[in-house]
């Protein structure tokens, strides 16, 4: 099997203050209205790891400080030419993201009221009822 073409990753960002966690709305691209993650496509000679670190950094205005980085889902698309790959980034409190162009508003949600319509892509990558199942299972490790 030949390597993905294009490859893109996001994260989904946990507060432990709170169980809450991180949607964007999107703005100004066929998407507006709908809600999705911080991420992108990873660009040539980048680590999946530096594409997600600098996609947070572009779309909420800086990385904050981390506690952990997990990954929890990767999709790959039935022609194998898209990978993406879905992280849990635990900080300690929520925060107030710096929104670039690209979106135009953002929630903390608890996963079972996930903010609606979703992002296409974020609705296809990620095959929703296994992560949420996946993420409480997290949160009750996280806490302990």
């Amino acid at each position: 099997m030949k390597p993905a073409s294009v490859v893109g990753t996001g994260c989904l960002f946990f507060s432990l203050a709170t169980k809450r966690y991180l949607f964007l709305l999107r703005d100004q691209t066929k998407y507006s209205g709908t809600w999705g993650l911080p991420g992108g496509k990873v660009e040539n000679k980048e680590t999946i790891i530096a594409g997600l670190y600098r996609e947070i950094s572009e779309e909420i205005g800086s990385t904050p400080e981390f506690l952990k980085v997990i990954p929890i889902e990767t999709f790959t698309s039935n022609d194998y030419y898209f990978n993406y790959h879905t992280y849990l980034i635990t900080v300690a409190k929520e925060f107030i993201p710096t929104l670039n162009k690209e979106h135009r508003g953002y929630a903390w949600v608890n996963i079972n009221d996930y903010p609606r319509p979703l992002h296409p892509g974020v609705w296809n990558t990620f095959k929703f009822a296994v992560v949420q199942e996946k993420l409480m299972t997290l949160e009750s490790t996280l806490e302990a």
